[in-house]
């Protein structure tokens, strides 16, 4: 199943859908004809457990044209709008990336040997073909980087590898942007990273069963048309079991939780000279069987 979030017009008010071809099946009008008490978000319907899951994967395969819209129609928004807490993310998860990471700041190369992982505020989530509103007076150093993300589905602490893979829901794409001067500034990530906008997700968050191999899926990222990165998350250093493995040690994962997977090489400042985000960029985020990103730039 491929989970998206979607508004019919202007108001607050979101809808829980499933995307199928050019169309989505309106859960939240399914739902009303045969399921009163259902979850009405899709962080909730992931906390209701997998048998919530079941059944509303059974309602999508009976509903009929009166609950679809076409995917034209429709206001996309991040899958999860407003994560229960901050979005978890790994640094340094590709080697060519630790090693361009390193030369830009002029700095010994050192490859992970543990999860490097680091947070974004709630607060930075926005649609998968929304405006990242830039404050240009925080920050001059508008960088991309495209990312595979996990949703947690079934919570847990002290998970083992070998049993990570069944706690993930699904899967994303998360644009993990970041304020280059801030990181430099701060002399850490957080603060860069955390700018209002800054974490475009979706457009729809694709089953575990249906996603496969998470291992094994390209990553592609395009500025105005032109390929920046170019990759596949076989070259991550630590694979989803292994992060979930690592950040649960100790530490409650919960249903909901989004994990941003780390980004290979070809981000803005490893290049020569470095290259940053301007007013009216374009920016293209994909993972292979999930969907693109599309967002533009606006300063303000």
């Amino acid at each position: 199943m491929k989970y998206a979030t979607f508004s019919l017009g202007p108001g607050p008010a979101v809808r829980l859908g499933i995307l199928r071809g050019d169309h989505l099946v309106d859960l939240t009008a399914a739902f009303a004809r045969s399921w009163p008490h259902a979850p009405s978000s899709l962080r909730d319907l992931i906390a209701a457990g997998p048998a919530a899951w079941q059944r509303a994967a059974a309602i999508a395969m009976v509903a009929d044209g009166l609950t679809t819209q076409a995917t034209s129609s429709v206001r996309w928004h991040a899958p999860i709008p407003r994560p229960a807490k901050n979005v978890f993310c790994l640094g340094r998860n590709y080697i060519a990336h630790a090693e361009e990471a390193a030369r830009a700041r002029g700095q010994e190369v050192k490859i992970p040997t543990i999860p490097v992982i680091f947070t974004k505020a709630p607060t930075t989530v926005t649609g998968p073909f929304d405006d990242v509103v830039v404050d240009r007076g925080a920050t001059q150093q508008v960088d991309w980087e495209v990312e595979m993300g996990a949703v947690i589905g079934i919570g847990g602490r002290n998970i083992s590898k070998s049993d990570a893979l069944r706690h993930v829901f699904g899967y994303t794409v998360i644009n993990d942007l970041s304020a280059r001067d801030l990181q430099q500034q701060h002399m850490q990530w957080f603060k860069g990273k955390s700018l209002d906008g800054f974490c475009p997700m979706g457009p729809v968050v694709v089953t575990a069963d249906e996603f496969g191999d998470p291992q094994a899926k390209r990553l592609q990222l395009r500025v105005n048309g032109a390929t920046k990165q170019d990759s596949s998350t076989a070259h991550m250093i630590f694979p989803v079991d292994a992060i979930i493995e690592s950040l649960s040690k100790g530490m409650t994962l919960e249903a909901g939780d989004v994990i941003a997977t780390g980004t290979p090489e070809g981000v803005g400042m490893g290049r020569t000279p470095p290259e940053f985000l301007h007013d009216g960029d374009v920016v293209e985020s994909e993972v292979e069987g999930i969907g693109t990103l599309r967002n533009r730039i606006v300063d303000r």
